[in-house]
């Protein structure tokens, strides 16, 4: 089973409505015969000048430590790329998974997109 996304835009934030599985190989499914997985999509979004990613886990069925892999994989592939990656609406099972691997002080999570959104800005303004 593939994982399904749908990209859409709010102000200069792409965000990434992940949906289904996130396990080990799962692909992310932008289209029939697509195999991207999760770090590729970052750099994808990259190379096309998009620099602030937020991914909403909120359709998100199942997760395992090889998914939370996947995640920690697109951060490195975000920040390699000079790109801001944060998550918003993980359900409980990721959030516990993120706190067990002490990954939920390296990722920036949110629960309301408006404020994940407006987020991005902030720490543009913060830092330039």
């Amino acid at each position: 089973m593939t994982m399904g996304c749908n990209s859409r835009q709010s102000d200069d934030v792409t965000i990434l409505d992940l949906t289904g599985r996130l396990s080990l190989g799962e692909a992310v499914a932008f289209g029939p015969g697509s195999g991207l997985v999760l770090s590729e999509t970052v750099r994808e979004l990259a190379k096309k000048g998009k620099k602030n990613v937020l991914l909403n886990l909120g359709g998100i069925t199942y997760v395992d430590s090889s998914g939370v892999g996947q995640l920690v994989g697109a951060l490195t592939s975000a920040r390699g790329q000079g790109v801001t990656l944060k998550l918003l609406r993980p359900n409980t099972q990721v959030l516990n998974l993120l706190k067990m691997s002490k990954l939920d002080t390296v990722f920036d999570i949110s629960e309301d997109e408006a404020t994940a959104v407006a987020s991005f800005s902030k720490g543009a303004a913060a830092g330039g």
